[in-house]
């Protein structure tokens, strides 16, 4: 039997591990573990996945699991840790090989570690495949990871210059009905998670729900409905609005959209309808996801530094009268104050507003950058451990750019809200 354990790439279009899980005539099985680690208060306090970034996770399981079920694949869902579930059902079902998406970041790392020490696993074949980045590990012309450029327009050039990114990978042929099982494919709720219920706030620039089939109607909408494609690079920066962004992060972080899959719809568009800068902003958006994705291949561990990724010691503070004051939008700056609102009330803010409210937080205040994205990695529906590290490692300046920069707050606010109305907005 064949397992294929799905982590973050909940989609059964382009996915290696689904593909080549299916390529022999050996019976195929899908996982999904609710790994309590992931739902617990981390070392400040927040849940790590909080009711937001639950919820979109719940959606886009509830979109695969019908998917799989289709092609007759039953996907056990399942809650608890992986080091003692994933062996019970490799003893259960007679599973031969796993089948997964390749993570490399400690938390994941150190899970499979303690899933393939148990004596179940001893003749249990692992395969896993690098199916999260636009261009591919072994296709970039970079020869190892310790050449891999410190600063993004070195990597970007070279990249753009010599590799081309890979076609898609198919849906798999649907197996024999009598492939199915019987187990339990209940997704647990949001109670059962120790989260509560909630309605969402009207207001909420996200008004979308998880899964494949909700990322590929938003392509749709987004590149060919209302074209917004076409002005993505000078509207990107907005605040207000479904359409100011692609608003694709979600799906992508959560792996129910491929970059792959996003790359392509954008060559399609560009054939079909038009290619000009805007167009290219958003291929350039996702080799700066791929590249958060090979610093932290490349420096491990130290993404969660207090240092960072700079030389020697940094010594940060930790206040936590300024920290409830910056969750609860009650600093001295409204436009700080309405974007820590809105991610409070939807888990959602403007890649403009996290460079604002982070860098805010560690230039001005002096606090620990570490808790900023512990904060985010608690709320954001498009959270991803790379990129969300990636960009607060840049913002408090310990990460790649060698440049310190800090923002004046007014300025920024006169600059994309000039008239005030998302402060407006999300006054309260």
């Amino acid at each position: 039997m064949n397992l294929v354990w799905f982590h973050n790439d909940l989609r059964t279009g382009d996915n290696h591990s689904l593909q080549q899980a299916c390529s022999s005539d050996a019976g195929v099985i899908a996982l999904y573990c609710f790994d309590p680690q992931y739902f617990r208060p981390d070392e400040f306090g927040f849940r790590r996945t909080a009711k937001y970034r639950a919820r979109f996770l719940r959606q886009s399981l509830g979109d695969l699991r019908t998917q799989l079920r289709a092609l007759n694949i039953s996907l056990m869902i399942c809650h608890g840790d992986p080091a003692t579930l994933v062996p019970d059902i490799v003893r259960r079902y007679n599973v031969t090989d796993i089948y997964r998406q390749r993570e490399w970041t400690r938390d994941e790392r150190q899970t499979l570690e303690r899933v393939f020490a148990k004596p179940e696993m001893r003749d249990v074949n692992l395969h896993e495949y690098y199916d999260q980045f636009l261009l591919h590990p072994d296709d970039i012309p970079i020869a190892s990871l310790d050449d891999i450029p410190q600063v993004f327009s070195k990597f970007r050039d070279r990249c753009e210059a010599e590799t081309q990114v890979r076609r898609l990978v198919p849906v798999p042929p649907g197996r024999r009905p009598g492939n199915l099982i019987e187990c339990d494919s209940r997704i647990p709720q949001l109670e059962e998670l120790g989260l509560e219920l909630f309605d969402a706030d009207p207001r909420s620039a996200f008004p979308f729900v998880g899964g494949s089939n909700a990322g590929r109607a938003r392509i749709h909408q987004y590149f060919w409905r209302t074209l917004g494609l076409t002005r993505y690079k000078h509207t990107r920066d907005g605040l207000l609005g479904r359409d100011y962004s692609s608003k694709l992060s979600p799906w992508l972080a959560n792996g129910c959209l491929s970059p792959r899959q996003v790359y392509w719809k954008v060559k399609a568009f560009e054939r079909d309808v038009i290619a000009n800068q805007d167009t290219y902003w958003l291929i350039f958006e996702l080799l700066w996801r791929d590249y958060f994705k090979y610093i932290s291949l490349q420096q491990g561990d130290r993404i969660f530094r207090a240092a960072g990724l700079s030389d020697g010691e940094r010594q940060w503070q930790r206040d936590p009268e300024v920290l409830q004051q910056w969750i609860e939008g009650r600093t001295p700056y409204d436009f700080v104050n309405a974007n820590m609102r809105e991610i409070a009330a939807t888990g959602w803010m403007s890649n403009r507003g996290r460079q604002v409210v982070a860098n805010y937080w560690c230039k001005e205040l002096g606090q620990d950058w570490r808790i900023g994205a512990a904060w985010f990695e608690s709320l954001l529906i498009d959270y991803d451990v790379h990129s969300n590290y990636g960009n607060w490692l840049y913002q408090s300046g310990v990460g790649n750019d060698p440049r310190d920069r800090k923002f004046e707050i007014d300025a920024q606010a006169d600059r994309y809200d000039p008239d005030g109305s998302y402060r407006q907005l999300w006054s309260s």
